[in-house]
């Protein structure tokens, strides 16, 4: 797929065929073309480009997403051509800021992220694997009209969760075992993105160890968010959290940034970690997810989106914690 713009020209979307009509009804004023499995896309589209651009040697390209493959095929077609802007940083800068529109798009996404995790929870018992609850996440989702995941949904049962990003299993879910849920879903063309970390048993069977660890990364999750506002930079908010769970004495344990930007795709610019120094507006939109990962025995991470306000934030997603 590829957009193709020069000004005061009409921009040219190439789409496989079977998107066509989707894409000719998404954006009617476009010129729409399409290419079958069986054709040479990347020659469809240098002739489209042809035809329809005046100027065909220099090009602006999302380099953080170009492939040296794509490049080779356009210079196959194209012998002078230069790529010699990286429109990276102007396309993050116009994805940065979300008007009210997109917020609501968000929260909306966000509705479906909740009731997914209850439907997650709902299906656990003794003996059931992550890869099943997993799919029934996903099957119930599709019959609410989530047609797509924004990511690969993650349950992870017991110290599976100590793999920030581990993949589910064929692991059985045991009495008095902590799950971790890590999801998504893509609604009207938004992301939601969400993790909860809750408790499968008698609660008064949790590991008194593991409960702590569970609080401390709840509350570096909640004072981050309530630092959240216009004029804060990423880093001060990165560091509330961190410095919560560093000084509890599990800082080595928490291992990632705190949070990305989130849109139209589920992991955006910008970043919420050390270093970033931008200061927050409104309709910055991005996650906030402290976790603490101790391998072979525990992991824990609790995230929420969320929208910055002029006085504050507003969440995405608003399922209980550990419920």
């Amino acid at each position: 797929m590829a957009l193709v713009y020069s000004p005061n020209t009409t921009p040219l979307l190439f789409v496989p065929a079977l998107e066509h009509q989707v894409a000719q009804k998404a954006e009617p004023d476009f010129i729409v073309k399409s290419y079958h499995d069986h054709e040479d896309g990347w020659k469809l589209l240098s002739d489209a480009i042809k035809d329809h651009f005046p100027s065909q040697s220099n090009f602006a390209v999302e380099k953080v997403d170009f492939s040296l493959f794509a490049a080779e095929q356009i210079q196959k077609h194209f012998k002078d051509v230069h790529f010699s802007v990286d429109l990276t940083p102007i396309v993050q800068q116009l994805r940065l800021v979300k008007d009210q529109e997109a917020v609501e798009k968000l929260v909306y996404s966000g509705t479906f992220a909740d009731k997914a995790i209850e439907i997650g929870k709902n299906a656990l018992k003794v003996g059931i694997s992550e890869r099943e609850v997993v799919a029934i996440i996903e099957f119930e989702m599709k019959k609410l009209g989530v047609s797509q995941m924004s990511f690969d949904t993650m349950v992870l049962f017991g110290d599976h969760a100590a793999d920030p990003h581990g993949e589910p299993g064929d692991r059985t879910l045991k009495e008095n075992e902590w799950v971790l849920f890590d999801l998504g879903t893509m609604v009207d063309g938004y992301a939601s993105d969400i993790t909860r970390t809750v408790f499968f048993g008698n609660s008064q069977e949790k590991n008194p160890r593991h409960k702590e660890i569970y609080d401390i990364v709840q509350k570096a999750h909640d004072t981050a968010i309530s630092a959240v506002k216009p004029g804060m930079k990423a880093s001060q908010i990165d560091k509330i959290a961190r410095d919560i769970i560093t000084e509890a004495g599990y800082g080595e344990y928490f291992i990632h940034r705190l949070g990305h930007g989130i849109g139209q795709s589920v992991h955006e610019f910008p970043s919420i970690m050390e270093g970033n120094d931008m200061e927050l507006v409104e309709g910055m939109c991005f996650s906030v997810e402290p976790g603490v990962y101790i391998s072979g025995d525990f992991g824990v991470r609790i995230e929420d989106c969320l929208a910055v306000t002029e006085n504050g934030s507003k969440l995405f997603t608003k399922v209980k914690y550990d419920f």
